[in-house]
């Protein structure tokens, strides 16, 4: 599946609940090392969830990415695209639940 044909679902969310794209952009950059640059072009030529997370660089905090996503235990996902794309969703989520950004990008832990 693509990456764009999710960004919009990612956008939506956010702006709905509130928040900016500079904030889901923020959380992007956090865990995948994209700049705005980078990340603009994965979107534009339609990059899926492989090779989007393939030409990431994974922020090392992630792993202090904890909770439920879709009613499954982050901990508790073996496969290492999944853990990614669900890493990326929860971090959605919170922006979309108001959590401030310091907490979001685990700031200070």
């Amino acid at each position: 599946m693509p990456f764009s044909d999710v960004y919009p679902h990612y956008v939506k969310k956010v702006e709905r609940k509130g928040r900016t794209v500079e904030e889901l952009h923020e959380v992007i950059r956090w865990l995948t090392g994209f700049n705005e640059k980078k990340l603009q072009q994965l979107i534009k030529k339609q990059s899926n969830f492989i090779d989007f997370f393939d030409a990431a660089t994974i922020n090392p905090n992630a792993s202090l990415i904890t909770g439920s996503i879709c009613g499954v235990k982050i901990q508790e996902i073996e496969d290492p695209l999944m853990l990614k794309i669900r890493y990326l969703d929860k971090l959605v989520d919170e922006i979309a639940k108001g959590r401030p950004m310091e907490k979001i990008l685990r700031s200070g832990l």
